[in-house]
């Protein structure tokens, strides 16, 4: 076996034995979030950042996320997205940040006249610092990190590096969940989204990781698996991160991974040569082998459940009234609040306390669009545009950049059923900005 393939198993066989220790023992789960921040910060001041070691770091604690949060290992509840502001700003210190980013800054200004109404607007109850902080952070954390990674040159090689770092607690979160739910038979009676089979925490959350873990990997046995034994392990890992998400009963993130899958290998077929072609057809044929075989499997798992879930059915087979399980509602409000108020908003977190007070019932947004027209009026119409935009136009002038789209879509479709609760939409967003190049060493924005 080669050096560098024996290194690779090394790195899956660590994080699966994390995720199997934090399982058996769950105090560890503690100790394991307390390391990230103070091993990253160790590495990323020693390297000085000369070759975006913040953003492995970052990347790693983005990926870490779901897993600290269902096991009680975060250090604190909103740790992964100031984190991941954390060490981006490490990262500027050392390396800089591109000059040329006016987009963002005029982004993060526009989120602060609502942030400011919201001062003035919040019922008295409210913790008014806090309140704001759990819900601009997210973006936020985008913005910043946007500063940080735009137009930064960097190699396909180490940005698969990152991406890797992304992946390997995503594949510890899978591992964990294996042991936590050994036997799904016997926690799944119906369609809805399964807590058991997601840890005891949120599906939707859940498979969104799951999701991505699902497209690294994938991505891995295309573009870094040189040996049929590497090929064999990442298709591996792909089986069974795929799996767990789709037991979850949750669509969304799966759907997506999906959909990024399908983009990257849209983009590598009409990017490649006539060779290139001829070797990607092969690819195609194992993938779609693989991906037949993972929904025949679910599908025995979960006695034909999982067809019905994703037909929008229940149990029984009778099409189910809502196709997005009451979240057209929630949208639909934030929809009336932008029109009663279109300039600036609300303001920050005041939706769900408007939506409280009609209907009694405490429901956050899983929209990030629509909260944006809510709470910030026409300016969440100007950044939202910007931020939709920008990558398109970067595109144009670096095409080589095989993730851009993939990266733009996963953001897009995960805050359109996810909103921005994790810091993961955030970063990943963020890597759409990067540009990417082969034979570059030492990496810097321009």
């Amino acid at each position: 076996m080669k050096k560098e393939e024996l290194s690779y198993l090394y790195l899956i066989l660590i994080h699966v034995f994390i995720g199997f220790v934090i399982y058996l023992l769950p105090f560890t789960a503690k100790l394991y979030g307390y390391s990230i921040f103070i091993l990253g910060t160790y590495y990323v001041i020693k390297s000085q950042d000369k070759n975006n070691e913040a953003l492995m770091v970052a990347a790693y604690i983005a990926g870490s996320e779901v897993l600290l949060r269902m096991t009680g290992g975060n250090i604190s509840y909103e740790f992964s997205k100031y984190g991941v502001v954390f060490f981006i700003f490490i990262g500027m210190y050392f390396s800089g940040f591109s000059k040329g980013a006016i987009p963002y800054w005029i982004f993060l200004l526009l989120l602060v006249p609502s942030v400011l109404i919201a001062t003035f607007v919040l019922d008295f109850d409210t913790n008014i610092r806090t309140t704001i902080a759990f819900n601009i952070s997210g973006p936020v954390c985008l913005g910043l990190a946007s500063l940080y990674t735009y137009r930064r040159k960097i190699g396909l090689a180490q940005l698969n590096n990152i991406l890797l770092s992304l992946g390997l607690p995503i594949l510890s979160c899978a591992i964990y969940l294996f042991f936590y739910t050994p036997n799904v038979r016997d926690v799944i009676t119906g369609t809805q989204s399964n807590f058991e089979t997601s840890g005891g925490f949120g599906p939707n959350q859940v498979a969104t990781f799951l999701g991505l873990g699902m497209f690294i990997f994938f991505s891995r046995i295309i573009l870094e698996s040189r040996s049929k034994f590497l090929i064999l392990l990442n298709l591996i890992i792909v089986f069974n991160i795929s799996y767990r998400g789709m037991v979850t009963f949750s669509r969304g993130g799966m759907i997506t991974g999906f959909l990024m899958i399908v983009l990257l290998l849209f983009f590598l077929y009409f990017k490649t040569n006539t060779r290139g072609k001829l070797k990607l057809n092969y690819i195609f044929v194992i993938i779609a082998v693989a991906m037949i075989s993972i929904w025949t499997y679910t599908s025995l798992q979960t006695g034909g459940l999982i067809n019905k879930r994703y037909a929008n059915q229940d149990a029984a087979g009778r099409d189910k009234a809502s196709k997005f399980t009451g979240r057209e509602d929630v949208a639909t409000s934030e929809i009336d609040m932008f029109l009663q108020n279109p300039i600036f908003g609300v303001g920050v977190a005041k939706g769900v306390e408007i939506r409280e007070s009609k209907t009694g019932r405490f429901v956050a947004s899983h929209d990030e669009i629509t909260r944006m027209l809510a709470e910030h009026g026409t300016l969440g119409i100007f950044g939202l545009l910007i931020l939709f935009f920008t990558p398109l136009v970067l595109y144009l002038d670096n095409s080589f950049n095989m993730y851009l789209l993939c990266f733009l879509a996963f953001w897009f479709l995960t805050i359109n059923h996810a909103a921005m609760r994790t810091a993961l939409p955030a970063f990943v967003y963020s890597l759409s900005l990067l540009n990417v190049q082969l034979g570059v060493d030492r990496r810097g924005s321009e």
